[in-house]
């Protein structure tokens, strides 16, 4: 038997100013109780399907999304298909009124097809919603998005930046796993993903552990919780979460922000050059280029270049939004040659 989740701190988000520059810059995730309670979506969702569809119908105008349609027999997880070619799901551009006209068809079914509307901007899809519905994030130019499904299940993935997701119709379970993990879930290809993030190839519901042993030893690790409507989840940078949703009907909003500057680059792009340039090496060398990444890049700190005169330390300085530009010229240069 694996071991039993942890389950995540809490807090009562019931009230004002819970979110305080401590919450949403922790390095751990915070069960955020009430925070969207308040909500009408959340008020209309815990009335009934009816009232959802007929609120989120309110905003449309004629914006088409992009929809995961599975087969019933996938039981709402989306992943690959069995040689790994692909997926088991198709994406479809259609109408947001006509996937919820789908999910309303489907809505009694006791097996539905998997029906899920991943990642939308809410001000693209739903216009004046956020009027109605909407968290204070202190000033941070987060990007809000919609997820719209029935029972549906996420591996686990990460995020680059950080997250408070606000569960607005229906009841979900977060799995996190902190990034010290990713040895233990056995993540799949790089340049093949579902949505976009490599996912881990473990099957929570039936973990098979003679294909997976170590995943035992990242369910030590794990936190655990289960979110009614107007609750919501802190996730930290880079922690892994796999995502559940447990009824006939969901809605989630989600707000991604990030403690970088925009003109940083993402840090994927630098791993998949490491892997074209770096990882083929020969060992000695390979461990040489260790030792350089780790100097100018994990342990840099003030001493890294205090024996260069300042003018004369370039990339070596810190990077402004046009060093990164003259930067990234010159790195195009290169590759293109």
């Amino acid at each position: 038997m694996l071991p039993a989740a942890e389950p995540i701190r809490e807090i009562d988000a019931s009230g004002p100013s819970v979110l305080t520059d401590a919450v949403l810059a922790s390095t751990e995730p915070v069960v955020l109780r009430g925070l969207a309670a308040r909500w009408p979506m959340v008020r209309a969702a815990i009335a009934s399907f009816d009232a959802a569809d007929a609120y989120l119908r309110r905003f449309y105008r004629d914006a088409t999304v992009t929809a995961m349609l599975g087969a019933p027999d996938i039981g709402g997880r989306f992943f690959y298909n069995q040689d790994f070619t692909g997926f088991n799901f198709a994406p479809v551009r259609a109408r947001l009124d006509a996937v919820l006209a789908e999910l309303r068809g489907h809505l009694r079914d006791d097996v539905p097809p998997a029906i899920y509307v991943g990642s939308t901007t809410i001000d693209t899809c739903l216009p004046g919603f956020r009027a109605e519905n909407d968290i204070d994030l202190g000033g941070r130019d987060a990007l809000a998005s919609i997820w719209i499904g029935n029972r549906t299940r996420i591996a686990a993935h990460y995020d680059l930046p950080d997250n408070v997701a606000c569960v607005a119709a229906g009841r979900r379970r977060f799995t996190l796993f902190p990034p010290d993990q990713v040895d233990n879930l056995y993540i799949g290809p790089l340049d093949l993903t579902p949505a976009g993030q490599p996912i881990s190839l473990v099957d929570f519901h039936q973990p098979d552990l003679d294909r997976f042993p170590k995943f035992e030893e990242a369910m030590r690790h794990a936190r655990v919780a289960e979110l009614a409507p107007g609750d919501a989840l802190f996730i930290p940078s880079m922690w892994w979460h796999h995502i559940e949703a447990l009824d006939r009907f969901n809605v989630l909003v989600n707000y991604w922000w990030r403690q970088s500057p925009d003109y940083m680059d993402t840090p994927i792009n630098a791993l998949m050059h490491a892997l074209m340039s770096v990882r083929d090496l020969p060992p000695e060398q390979r461990r040489a280029w260790q030792g350089l990444f780790r100097r100018y890049v994990f342990e840099a700190g003030e001493e890294t270049a205090a024996h260069i005169a300042p003018h004369a330390r370039g990339v070596l300085n810190p990077l402004d939004d046009a060093a990164v530009r003259a930067l990234r010229a010159q790195l195009l240069k290169r590759m293109n040659r």
